[in-house]
């Protein structure tokens, strides 16, 4: 077994010997002072998940020089912004682990404020249309965006500092957005069991999430930080990953062969998430305990800075035929237009 299968396991069997000394000391009347029998114990066992955590990520972190940047297929169309981009700093999200080195968050961003419809870039907010008390309101459909049915989608909310504390998932645009197969693929991994959580955008919540929720996900290992995911095998020794989707949207199993442009699930609020929206990244394995990051580059969109929008038009054809993507950022840049095809990924520092 190598060192990066054991260092996980042994910094979670670190925090159930921590917490069993944590409850052995108010459930039971152990012999001797408290600071021999679970003070000492317990200072000795953070000392080694410190230790273990920092072997965790050299473990993790890429060997050498990066190699240069497998280029895929967005994984989204529409409106986008990125967060913790790996444009801006490596490893993205503070650690190596997980094989996340170069990953990337992003979250559907109409150009709106918030509550209002939007409407194409660059239109006027989309009209309400005349009440009729003859017909009702479409009925929400199961996936897809935010809706409001006399308005169409909405913007997404604001962190908010105390109220509301937590938001439900469809007040985000992103919620329910189809997700598309970066290339052809094989599908490894597919899981989508777990439950999609209120959102962690206010002080509150977000203190809750860091200081607790965040702790018991390490605990139970990487399938609970990442919610339900998919794992695509690229080829060539490189795999994607898709991070936090809706509970029961995918549409593939392990086994399955995929195109680039397929559908393959919808953006949920699983796992160790503040709100809804895909987590993204490649990596030179299929398990994301031992596996090391690679960078990626998303084709006609490059990789988006922190705070960068960015949009990706419909593809034309989707689920098996050859498609044209088309992907225009919103900084400035030219759009670019390239037929799909598969993509000979190449691990980083292999």
């Amino acid at each position: 077994m190598s060192v990066r299968r054991v260092v996980p396991i042994a910094m979670r069997l670190s925090w159930l010997v921590l917490i069993a000394l944590a409850i052995g000391e108010f459930v039971t009347d152990l012999p001797g002072p408290w600071w021999a029998t679970t003070l000492l114990p317990a200072l000795v066992v953070l000392a080694l998940m410190v230790a273990t955590m920092s072997l965790q990520a050299r473990a993790a972190a890429p060997r050498g020089e990066p190699g240069p940047p497998v280029e895929v297929a967005p994984p989204v169309t529409g409106r986008w912004k990125a967060l913790n981009s790996p444009a801006d700093k490596v490893p993205s999200h503070g650690t190596h682990a997980y094989g996340q080195t170069y990953a990337i968050d992003i979250v559907a961003e109409p150009e709106t404020a918030e509550g209002e419809a939007p409407g194409r870039p660059g239109a006027a907010p989309a009209p309400r249309p005349a009440a009729d008390p003859a017909t009702r309101p479409a009925p929400r459909p199961e996936a897809g965006p935010a809706t409001r049915p006399e308005v169409g989608p909405v913007a997404r909310p604001a962190f908010r500092l105390f109220w509301p504390v937590v938001r439900r998932n469809r007040a985000f645009p992103a919620f329910g957005a189809p997700l598309l197969a970066v290339a052809d693929a094989t599908v490894v991994v597919a899981s989508d069991g777990q439950r999609d959580h209120l959102s962690r955008n206010s002080l509150p919540a977000l203190a809750y999430l860091m200081l607790a929720e965040a702790t018991v996900r390490s605990i139970a290992g990487a399938h609970r930080i990442i919610g339900n995911h998919v794992i695509l095998d690229l080829g060539g020794g490189t795999y994607a990953v898709y991070a936090h989707l809706r509970r029961g949207s995918l549409r593939v199993r392990a086994g399955d062969r995929v195109r680039a442009g397929q559908e393959i699930g919808h953006v949920g609020n699983s796992g160790n998430t503040t709100e809804p929206h895909l987590h993204f990244h490649l990596m030179d394995g299929p398990d994301p305990d031992a596996a090391r990051g690679v960078p990626f580059t998303w084709r006609g969109v490059g990789v988006p800075a922190n705070g960068e929008t960015f949009t990706v038009v419909e593809p034309e054809e989707r689920g098996g035929q050859p498609i044209e993507e088309q992907a225009e950022k919103q900084a400035g840049r030219p759009t670019e237009k390239q037929a799909g095809r598969p993509v000979e990924g190449r691990a980083a520092g292999s």
